[in-house]
């Protein structure tokens, strides 16, 4: 569940307003049990998109109660969660040869 003043990061295009996968916002309002108002500005700091966002198209990056950012695993983690079962297969034998190279890496002869 996000806070206020949590930073998200999108896991949805949203070509209507502007955003893309990956961008970044803050929760500035929660609305209910599953929405949040989030804020995504420029560069500049200037306010690009103010939207109520469901919870199913972000994921929460960096908490604002604890002021740390959320391990890596634990964002793979969620998002592989909302994967069709056979693309999470896919993205687990991807994790395992990645293992694997890694490995081979370290085990191998310079």
């Amino acid at each position: 569940m996000p806070d206020l003043f949590d930073v998200i990061e999108l896991i949805v295009d949203l070509p209507e307003h502007g955003l893309r996968a990956g961008m970044q916002g803050t929760v500035v309002h929660c609305h209910s049990e599953s929405v949040c108002e989030v804020e995504f500005v420029n560069e500049d700091g200037e306010t690009i998109a103010l939207l109520p966002l469901h919870w199913d198209q972000f994921i929460v990056i960096w908490r604002a109660r604890t002021r740390e950012w959320i391990p890596l695993s634990e964002r793979m983690a969620k998002l592989i969660a909302r994967l069709p079962e056979d693309m999470a297969l896919e993205v687990l034998d991807f994790a395992r040869f990645l293992h694997a190279k890694r490995l081979q890496r370290t085990t191998s002869p310079s």
